[in-house]
């Protein structure tokens, strides 16, 4: 005799909203806006097209939802405890290169082109600047900054500003070259953060 399986408890339909997440961003990069439906949507998550429809009330809907969404995330590749040195210039350049790898990744340009092409029919893009594109990167180093400014180790007025600053400095120039297919080479793009990072802490060590 078999029992009935109940209602997924909260850990699987985390993880079930995290799938139909990244399905939809990886369908909207490779059919685009126009050419995703909520059937392709739901084939790539594995999950049938009314489980789809109970989450989202059509594909205006998913891409509202996904797109902020995907664009703020810092990147899953670094975690708090690996930022947790004593080392600023190593801590800052472990998240600059994070911050570099996510800013510069084939699938999270092609993500902003679409999401810019698409801006103009969907006006909550523009409540706030900070639900797209820095904000997961801006929290993750203004808490560091926030550490080591605490420590001593810094001295910065201003944390949210100074965390802005850096990352203008890490990742603008590369992120607006990605946008037209240009990549530096990982030595050249080494170069030009150990650079950034060094006038950074120039700025901000205690004088």
């Amino acid at each position: 005799m078999t029992t009935r399986r109940g209602r997924p408890t909260q850990a699987e339909a985390t993880k079930l909203d995290l799938t139909v997440r990244e399905a939809a961003v990886a369908t909207f990069v490779e059919l685009g806006y126009a050419g995703a439906s909520m059937e392709a949507i739901a084939r790539a998550a594995g999950i049938t097209k009314r489980s789809l429809y109970a989450r989202y009330a059509d594909k205006r809907a998913v891409f509202a939802d996904v797109i902020p969404w995907a664009l703020a995330r810092f990147t899953d590749e670094v975690t708090l405890e690996e930022v947790d040195g004593d080392d600023v210039e190593a801590t800052l350049l472990m998240l600059g290169r994070a911050a570099l790898s996510r800013a510069t990744h084939p699938q999270n340009v092609r993500l902003k082109r679409i999401a810019l092409n698409e801006a103009p029919l969907f006006p909550e893009f523009n409540v706030s600047a900070k639900s797209m594109m820095w904000a997961g990167r801006q929290r993750a180093v203004t808490d560091t900054l926030r550490r080591f400014d605490e420590s001593g180790a810094i001295k910065v007025d201003d944390l949210e500003l100074a965390a802005e600053h850096f990352l203008a400095m890490v990742e603008a120039v590369p992120a607006r070259m990605a946008d037209f297919g240009v990549f530096r080479s990982k030595e050249q793009q080494e170069r030009h953060l150990r650079y950034a990072v060094r006038l950074f802490l120039h700025g901000v060590m205690p004088r």
